[in-house]
């Protein structure tokens, strides 16, 4: 295929997306995770920014292939600042799971599922009572409320302390409660990444897509794509292992190519603009 052996899937699944991608780019769709994937991992996801060379690489990509999306859990309109995506033309963002969609510099949401509010209201003396070391912190998204852990001492520790509390908080206004990496998030339900990217695809009319994440939230995607598998869409799962971390293991073992990082995702979509332009 023209391709360095590092960006290569190893499943024969992965090299059937690969290939039906090369052979028909405008009916394949590129779909990407932010945090961890175009992104680096940070202690504060404020402080989040995506690869220095992802811009450039998607800039390269996004002629090449029908469309490019970026499917996140954050508000459409930071992952659009934090990854310098507005001045880029034919990349849409997905944000809040798909809540929100921003494209062409335009955002589109509905309102906020009631819950929240409540929710928010109360978080903080749930995590109080349920005896939240210090480092615990609240990133509040919105539409959504993100328990972060990684700042604690015991991190995995006081995930495990406060599923419970959090999930029951969740539930009694009508939330659900995704895991991810050192993190618990309250979010409205039927809101995932898996049901955000099959509507794109299915309003795309995409036939081949690849599909890039690196944590948990990322596992309702990595279905839906083995889903539409099944529909006769060609589909490339890949894991993006956090460079000193290693990878999601729940992501890895069904992935079809893990890459290093951000940095191995941007060389992946430099691989892949540069085999499409010389296809072109």
């Amino acid at each position: 295929m023209g391709l360095e052996q590092s960006v290569l899937p190893t499943t024969d699944a992965g090299r059937a997306g690969l290939a039906e991608i090369l052979r028909a780019p405008r009916d394949a769709v590129v779909a990407l995770d932010f945090d961890g994937t175009l992104a680096p991992i940070v202690a504060d996801p404020a402080s989040a920014r995506a690869h220095p060379d992802a811009a450039g690489a998607l800039t390269a990509l996004a002629p090449r292939v029908g469309s490019i999306v970026v499917v996140t859990g954050r508000p459409a309109a930071l992952a659009v600042e934090y990854g310098g995506l507005d001045t880029l033309t034919g990349v849409v963002v997905l944000g809040h799971y798909g809540a929100e969609r921003w494209e062409s510099g335009e955002l589109t949401a509905p309102p906020v599922h009631p819950g929240v509010e409540r929710a928010r209201a109360e978080l903080a003396a749930v995590l109080a009572e349920s005896g939240a070391p210090a480092g615990t912190w609240v990133e509040d998204k919105g539409r959504s409320l993100a328990v972060h852990t990684r700042r604690t001492e015991a991190p995995e520790e006081t995930l495990a302390l406060l599923r419970a509390p959090v999930g029951a908080l969740a539930e009694s206004h009508g939330l659900v409660v995704e895991p991810g990496r050192l993190v618990l998030e309250l979010r409205p339900p039927g809101v995932d990444k898996g049901a955000a990217l099959t509507g794109y695809l299915r309003e795309r009319g995409a036939r081949a897509v690849l599909y890039a994440g690196d944590d948990l939230g990322d596992l309702a995607a990595f279905d839906a794509v083995e889903r539409l598998r099944g529909e006769g869409v060609a589909g490339l799962l890949v894991c993006s292992g956090t460079v000193g971390d290693a990878p999601v293991k729940e992501l890895a073992d069904r992935a079809d190519l893990v890459v290093a990082g951000p940095a191995g995702v941007v060389e992946l979509l430099t691989a892949l603009g540069t085999a499409l332009g010389a296809e072109g």
